[in-house]
């Protein structure tokens, strides 16, 4: 039986939050079997904990936010499907801002990081939860379902009203080496027109050209930065990637998304774990 893994040594980086635009400093630390995965506020008096679950999710606008006990940590899906792509199960991640940096907007640097700490298993055994019954959600022409599948797949569908985006689609087993070399180097992206009442709202303060693709109309700005011609819906294959890790343990099912986000992504989470005849922990 595998057992669970967590990372080897500490490892650190620095670098700017992608909506609060304010430096962060994130360490990553090994933790004991069972602890699963939690963020500290190290900036934070008492230095609180959040553990990363589907119950501690409160908001889902642009990112995935965990709170708890009035202490939240934002956007840190792409850090968490590094963390599943490398099948980390026990992981302390400390940080003294309000988000991980967002570093090169993808997972592949955390994975780097994660590749530089190394990572050892554990005694304990790693329990997987393999969904038994379909589930599905549905709304406003957006849906995504979680099916009962032999391996852990995903499978995605976007369709943009710009040109430089259009219709994609993409699907893959998750697996490190296919996480590593089709979805890791993925970046996140954003629309140049909706860039001023994003920051104005409190989101979007760090991205750049560096970090983030741009679309302004049907063209991209930041082209130098594409790593693949269907970019974007892989990028949101990475993201619900680590919007399922959230479920505490890696699902083996087959993830089907079509149009969706982080809100359709916790909400299957939330009818998965609904129901006990949905899922068997094995």
């Amino acid at each position: 039986m595998e057992g669970r893994r967590t990372l080897a040594s500490e490892v650190a980086a620095t670098g700017v939050a992608l909506h609060a635009g304010v430096p962060v400093q994130m360490r990553m630390q090994p933790a004991a079997a069972e602890t699963g995965i939690v963020f500290r506020r190290g900036d934070l008096s008492g230095s609180p904990s959040i553990e990363a679950l589907w119950s501690n999710v409160s908001q889902t606008r642009l990112g995935t936010v965990l709170s708890s006990g009035g202490v939240s940590v934002a956007v840190v899906e792409h850090l968490m499907a590094a963390l599943a792509g490398a099948g980390i199960d026990d992981c302390l991640i400390e940080i003294d801002g309000p988000e991980p940096p967002i570093l090169d907007g993808d997972a592949l640097s955390y994975l780097r990081l994660i590749d530089q700490a190394g990572s050892r298993e554990a005694a304990a055994p790693r329990q997987t939860i393999r969904v038994i019954r379909p589930v599905e959600i549905d709304l406003d022409g957006a849906s995504v379902k979680l099916l009962p599948a032999s391996v852990a797949e995903f499978s995605f569908e976007i369709d943009f009203k710009s040109t430089a985006i259009g219709r994609q689609s993409f699907a893959c087993v998750l697996t490190p080496e296919n996480f590593r070399r089709e979805i890791a180097p993925a970046r996140t992206f954003g629309f140049y027109e909706q860039a001023e009442a994003m920051r104005a709202a409190g989101f979007g303060r760090g991205a750049d050209l560096k970090n983030t693709l741009v679309v302004d109309g049907d063209a991209l700005m930041n082209p130098e930065l594409s790593r693949y011609s269907d970019e974007f819906v892989r990028h949101k294959i990475l993201d619900a990637i680590g919007d399922m890790k959230l479920a505490g343990a890696p699902l083996q099912a087959r993830f089907e998304g079509r149009r969706s986000s982080h809100a359709l992504n916790n909400a299957a989470l939330r009818a998965l774990f609904a129901d006990p005849a949905n899922y068997a922990l094995v």
